[in-house]
């Protein structure tokens, strides 16, 4: 199994970025998927979470309204929109399947398979 992500880089606060996950080895259209992320020195947190249709999604509260999770199962892809970046926003970013609903896999990590994530830093 493989989940791989891209699409990380350096912007400036109040730019946009888009992360995408494609997952192989694994029936991607079976999982939960989600997005968490990590900064130096702090826990892993869960960003966003979406299960298996697309019609059920979690936000974490500091990234509602700023960030869009979606999915294309025919292309076995996961997607993070990041507008209205801040600097708080920068972290290691990492892409996750599992079985859960979309909140219970964020906000627990009962996560079955983890990327090797993609840096995402913004500048003030």
């Amino acid at each position: 199994v493989q989940v791989v992500e891209s699409g990380g880089g350096l912007v400036q606060a109040g730019g946009s970025l888009r992360l995408s996950c494609t997952g192989s080895g694994l029936r991607f259209d079976e999982h939960t998927m989600g997005w968490f992320r990590q900064a130096p020195g702090k826990e892993r947190e869960g960003v966003s979470c979406i299960n298996w249709s697309g019609g059920d999604t979690y936000y974490a509260d500091s990234v509602k309204g700023r960030f869009t999770i979606s999915r294309d199962n025919a292309k076995n892809t996961l997607y993070l929109q990041m507008n209205a970046l801040k600097p708080e926003d920068t972290a290691m970013y990492y892409c996750a399947a599992g079985y859960s609903d979309s909140e219970y896999l964020c906000r627990w990590k009962n996560v079955g398979y983890w990327g090797q994530g993609t840096q995402v830093t913004v500048s003030s």
